[in-house]
């Protein structure tokens, strides 16, 4: 099931300024959204597999990509996670 609220930051952190505020000070950004405990958490410890189930994946790879993590990285832990990376056919 989709988290409505990571899926609204994540949405909301596309925009230049909203990014560059998150990698200033994420506590500011996050006090904004009613995130589950268990979100929050996985958030504070870069849970990609965790994460991966509420949101579509395309925001997970772009909020992964503002919040620092090098590509290679998330790449690395989607996978472990079994979830297929966006832009990834499903084929078979």
């Amino acid at each position: 099931m989709r988290d409505y609220w990571l899926s609204k930051l994540f949405f909301d952190l596309q925009t230049p300024a909203a990014a560059a505020e998150y990698r200033a000070g994420p506590e500011t950004v996050l006090a904004r959204y009613p995130l589950k405990p268990e979100v929050r958490a996985a958030l504070d410890t870069n849970d990609v597999a965790t994460l991966a189930p509420l949101v579509n994946p395309y925001l997970l790879r772009f909020y992964f990509l503002v919040s620092g993590m090098p590509e290679e990285e998330f790449l690395r832990r989607i996978r472990a996670s079994g979830t297929k990376p966006a832009g990834e056919a499903n084929h078979g």
